[in-house]
């Protein structure tokens, strides 16, 4: 029988099965990228003119440095020059210490630096070159714990938790250290605030958010702003999810987008919407969008009792939805981290312009927390608001609220009934309730034939068809309330067909 030692062996094969020693000797040996030039040179620019510093400090750091000594020699001179004292060889020797650098002394070192340094025109351009060599460093550094981390995992860790970990860093790396940060000329800022102005000229009804499809809703509010947290809170039956739906699909049916000049394409109306559903299924919720859309009740949709006339608007309805830009997420109990990362992904791959959470209490932290559920909630709220800081887009998310309502003679909801934590208020950036009196009327049926029946048959009718939105915190705007229209049948909010129907709370 033949031995593999009687078959001869290519290069490839004694490289990939390391017989021989020609394999290692040809191994390319790798070291991380880096230019000790350009770190020299920067520094020796910074110490003959300390105006050097002050082009590259705001997005480079001492880590970004590959030399230990360069790092201590740049962080020491920045914090003379903040401190708006002179940076020089003579000044910044006394701080380093007595080390070995390549065969000289630090003075001499520094006088070297110095000395070799030509002029600081070309210091940001040192500055940027430093600054990608460390990008480049730091992406190598989470492919390696990417590989080592897979070989060797914690018992604790799951492979999702690492894939999430490393979206979170490499995702952090696309949005840091931008060389367009500082003063710019007021002219710019200028044109940028016409550019802002054009484009809500251009969106429907003149905002400067994003339009909800509720003018009532927009006028009081401006549309849905960017980076803002709106929670949207109620009791249960109230219509909370019905209300977050509409407003989430009204934005991705007027989606539209245009292209740049520079070939770039972005949003020009609506938005790309993102929809965690918690507690329902994507059936569920697309049933209910359907019902919302072609006005066809959902029960009757689920039990098929429909018509051929239902039928029609139904298959109308979800022809004109097809290419909607509207995603959803059913996962069950996602934790803040896990939200995060997957609105990272679809906002890096499709787009992203608005985000809804229904709702917060179903989600988790980052680690398990039941023995302090306030703590986690507080986790949560935060990382929900950062998030929107981060990918610059509204976050709309559901919230239950405590049954200290109910006991109550009037059930309007107020900030302080929002469940389990005062930090949904503190992060929010607008507060709304929903509230639908009829909901309470129906269980409060007196005997018929009496007094106290016609007069709740007079409530009733008055009620009918009727939700408020009150608005209890707005950072940037007026508190109130909003009347709006809502069909139970087909869980459908809009606005009402009169002219007075905001009404101030204070």
């Amino acid at each position: 029988m033949a031995t593999i030692e009687q078959f001869p062996q290519s290069k490839d094969a004694r490289l990939s099965t390391g017989y021989g020693q020609t394999g290692q000797q040809e191994r390319p040996y790798r070291t991380p990228p880096h230019n000790l030039d350009a770190e020299q040179a920067l520094l020796g620019a910074i110490l003959i003119n300390n105006d050097a510093f002050d082009r590259v400090s705001d997005f480079l750091r001492s880590e970004h440095f590959v030399q230990e000594i360069h790092r201590r020699i740049f962080e020491i001179a920045g914090s003379m020059i903040r401190a708006g004292k002179l940076a020089t060889p003579v000044t910044l020797k006394t701080f380093l210490g007595e080390h070995d650098v390549d065969g000289l002394t630090v003075p001499q070192y520094l006088a070297r630096l110095a000395s070799e340094a030509t002029t600081i025109i070309n210091a940001y351009d040192y500055g940027r070159s430093i600054y990608d060599l460390a990008m480049r460093r730091e992406l190598i550094s989470i492919g390696e714990d990417v590989v080592n981390v897979a070989y060797d995992a914690p018992v604790d860790s799951s492979p999702r938790d690492q894939i999430e970990e490393a979206e979170r860093r490499l995702y952090q790396i696309a949005e840091t250290g931008r060389y367009d940060g500082g003063f710019q000329r007021f002219s710019d800022a200028l044109k940028i605030a016409v550019d802002m102005a054009a484009r809500a000229y251009e969106r429907e009804g003149s905002l400067s958010g994003i339009a909800t499809g509720l003018s009532d809703l927009d006028r009081y509010m401006g549309g849905l702003q960017a980076s803002d947290l709106v929670i949207l809170a109620g009791r249960p039956g109230m219509g909370k999810t019905a209300l977050a739906t509409n407003i989430a699909f009204n934005i991705a049916k007027t989606y539209r987008s245009r292209t740049r000049a520079d070939g770039a394409v972005e949003t020009a109306d609506g938005g790309v919407v993102g929809f965690f559903s918690l507690e329902m299924s994507a059936e569920q919720l697309a049933t209910r969008i359907i019902a919302e859309q072609s006005g066809v009740a959902s029960n009757k949709i689920r039990r098929g009792d429909i018509t051929e006339n239902d039928f029609r608007r139904v298959a109308d309805a979800v022809t004109e939805m097809q290419q909607i830009p509207f995603y959803i997420d059913q996962t069950g109990g996602v934790s803040i981290a896990q939200l995060a990362a997957r609105a990272r992904r679809l906002k890096r791959q499709r787009g992203l312009d608005m985000l809804v959470v229904d709702y917060l209490q179903l989600m988790t932290g980052s680690k398990s927390r039941a023995e302090n559920r306030v703590q986690e909630l507080t986790e949560i709220t935060t990382g929900l608001k950062t998030l929107a800081k981060e990918l610059n887009i509204p976050i709309v998310a559901c919230s239950q609220l405590s049954r200290q309502v109910e006991q109550r003679d009037d059930k309007r909801p107020q900030l302080s009934d929002l469940r389990e934590s005062g930090s949904i208020e503190q992060d929010a950036d607008v507060v709304m309730f929903v509230f639908r009196e009829e909901y309470y009327l129906k269980n409060k049926e007196p005997r018929p034939g009496t007094e106290e029946h016609i007069a709740w048959m007079a409530q009733m009718e008055s009620a009918h068809g009727r939700a408020e939105v009150i608005i209890g915190k707005q950072r940037h705007g007026p508190t109130g309330t909003i009347e709006l229209q809502f069909d139970a049948e087909v869980t459908r909010f809009s606005t009402l067909a009169r002219e007075d129907t905001i009404a101030e709370i204070r």
